[in-house]
């Protein structure tokens, strides 16, 4: 990654006078509830994996002169602690040419992992010291440019940010093409709640993808996650606080009007596709490259960032899209990370279309378990999940029309189908409450609750914040050419096998994603992206067992390969626990000290107590 020059490294010195970014001693072992024991990751044949200083995937560190001669002769060994992204970076200009190199010496590479043992190399993941690469001839054109911090005026979008400096991370858009143009980040430092703030901030990365995080700096601070600790917020690239955001308008309509449409119709698709190469035509015609919105990209962002803002280490909270972006990031550019804290967790190696459906069924699995384990609920509605998929089924054969008032808006009219339904459940996930008795009234006749809550949920929709064109960036491809669409139904039908084909052929949330990515047209990914991130860096995989978007199983699954992690689920808590106060409580106990943190609260979070109508069933 480029190197901050001495004028960068005095701006931001200036800009962050009393914002306390000093060093931290890393932390060791971590026992803790559900700990995976600490013992080498095992590979695919059982055996233990070498650790990342013996397969040469060390963090990077400065070449010394026998490394320069070796890359100005064309030819490197390589030695421990190398990764081909640190070879292509120190080579060529750009650790994003790291492919190349891997495609110059796939037979050498290839060679040396079946020689140690490994079936292959995961595409150049696993390298080993020895091995005689050639180097491709660089391209004279290729001048990195530095990356930079500029201290600017904090945004006002969100309302006033107390005890907050704010100012600009400057980038290339696309590393591959370092000549082209930069991108401004925006990047918000909010100040520790403790007047003697401990030496290690935290870095804060959000969902979606395409949310913008400095929206998220209320909940933050509310929750308390500053308490003891200055806080590093970054608006992503493309989101909207940042240069160059990827919104699109026309995705905002499409989603406002689709609670008049079908939500499986084919020409409700239609018309999200239409959406989609509008926004598209409208971007790349302002000069935006889709294609260079993506997780590496995003990744190396971070990586600059700690660096221009001169942190010595730092610990990282992640939610939901900011899991995946997390644990790419940590396989990466490991140096400099203290530990990790992912929440609402979506793994690299698994996230497609139809990878959604485990969640939702998870989730509905735990809700209607919750009311059954609950006398009232129990007793007013005892087939409460049958009926629903019931429900799901009969409105898929003949949808409902009726109308709900929508916040800011008024009287609107309300089509529910299956797929509809079925989505109401990631909303109604998040307050579940009411959720045995709306689904009793809607098997009633009465659909005005569940009408009025999915209006809600759309309209008057996102108002232009959120970055739907860095989302389809990334689903489409990441997501997307990972999976075929027979794959992705299959999943769907494990998953509910009781519903008809038209509800599982759109996958929860994501429906008729295919059809917009072909009027996205960013190319697919490398296979690399879908590697699995295997580190001892201290992780807690924390979830919700209500979580109908990044089910909890997903936490535990990532745990598998990162020896040092801690996993805790807080029961009845959907998709996001930092601002729940044991979750939060958890994870600022984590950044304390990652090899024992407090979960005593975790045995306290229960269920919410379920909503039960005036004249019980049929109400």
């Amino acid at each position: 990654m480029p190197i901050r020059n001495r004028g960068t490294a005095a701006a931001a010195a200036m800009f962050l006078a009393g914002f306390t970014m000093l060093c931290a001693a890393p932390a060791h072992s971590m026992p803790g509830v559900d700990t995976p024991g600490h013992k080498p990751s095992a590979g695919k044949d059982g055996a233990p994996l070498p650790n990342r200083s013996q397969l040469g995937l060390s963090p990077a560190r400065m070449p010394d002169k026998g490394m320069l001669r070796r890359a100005q002769s064309g030819a490197h060994t390589v030695a421990s602690g190398d990764t081909l992204w640190d070879i292509a970076r120190r080579t060529l200009g750009s650790g994003m040419r790291w492919d190349s190199v891997y495609a110059l010496n796939e037979h050498a590479i290839e060679d040396a992992a079946r020689r140690h043992g490994y079936a292959s190399s995961d595409r150049g993941h696993w390298i080993f010291p020895g091995t005689e690469l050639a180097i491709p001839q660089p391209d004279r054109a290729r001048t990195q440019p530095s990356s930079r911090f500029e201290p600017a005026p904090c945004p006002t979008t969100y309302g006033p940010l107390k005890d907050t400096r704010c100012g600009f991370l400057v980038v290339p858009e696309d590393r591959a093409h370092p000549s082209t143009r930069t991108l401004r980040l925006a990047v918000a430092l909010v100040s520790s709640q403790s007047p003697k703030p401990r030496r290690d901030p935290i870095v804060f990365l959000t969902g979606g993808p395409g949310a913008d995080a400095l929206g998220n700096i209320s909940e933050l601070t509310d929750a308390g996650l500053n308490r003891d600790r200055d806080m590093v917020v970054l608006s992503q690239r493309g989101t909207y606080s940042s240069q160059r955001p990827l919104t699109c308008p026309e995705i905002d309509q499409f989603y406002a009007d689709r609670v008049h449409l079908r939500y499986d119709a084919p020409s409700t698709g239609g018309r999200y596709a239409q959406a989609a190469a509008r926004c598209h035509e409208r971007l790349t015609a302002q000069g935006v490259d889709p294609a260079a919105y993506n997780t590496s990209e995003n990744a190396a962002d971070l990586a600059d960032l700690r660096k221009v803002l001169g942190i010595q280490d730092w610990n990282v909270l992640s939610h939901s899209y900011g899991t995946q972006l997390a644990l790419t990031y940590m396989r990466m550019f490991p140096e400099g990370i203290r530990s990790v804290t992912v929440d609402g967790v979506v793994p690299p190696s698994e996230a497609t279309p139809g990878w959604t459906w485990s969640s939702m069924k998870e989730a509905f699995d735990n809700i209607v378990s919750a009311c059954a384990a609950q006398p009232s609920c129990r007793q007013h509605y005892p087939d409460i999940g049958a009926t629903f998929l019931r429900m799901v089924r009969q409105l898929e054969a003949q949808p409902v029309t009726t109308y709900a008032t929508a916040p800011q808006v008024g009287k609107v009219k309300v089509v529910l189908d299956g797929g509809a339904l079925l989505n109401w459940l990631v909303r109604a996930s998040h307050a579940p409450d009411d959720f045995p008795l709306a689904v009793d009234e809607l098997a009633h006749g009465h659909p005005g609750r569940i009408a009025e809550q999915w209006a809600a949920a759309w309209i008057p929709g996102s108002q232009g914040k959120f970055a739907h064109g860095f989302s389809l960036s990334v689903w489409c491809s990441e997501w997307v050419p990972f999976e075929t669409p027979g794959e992705q139904l299959a999943k769907g039908q494990r998953a509910f096998p009781e519903l008809p084909r038209s509800v599982l052929a759109q996958a929860p949330q994501l429906p008729f994603l295919r059809q917009a990515c072909q009027e996205w047209n960013v190319p697919k990914a490398p296979d690399s992206i879908r590697a699995v991130t295997r580190s001892n860096i201290p992780t807690l995989a924390i979830s919700g067992s209500f979580d109908a978007q990044t089910g909890a199983q997903w936490g535990r699954y990532v745990a598998r390969t990162l020896p040092r992690s801690t996993v805790v689920t807080l029961a009845g808590v959907a998709h996001g626990t930092f601002d729940n106060p044991c979750g939060a409580e958890v994870i600022t106990s984590f950044f304390d000290n990652p090899d024992h943190p407090d979960t005593r609260c975790v045995s306290s979070v229960k269920p919410p107590t379920f909503v039960i109508g005036s004249e019980g069933a049929g109400s």
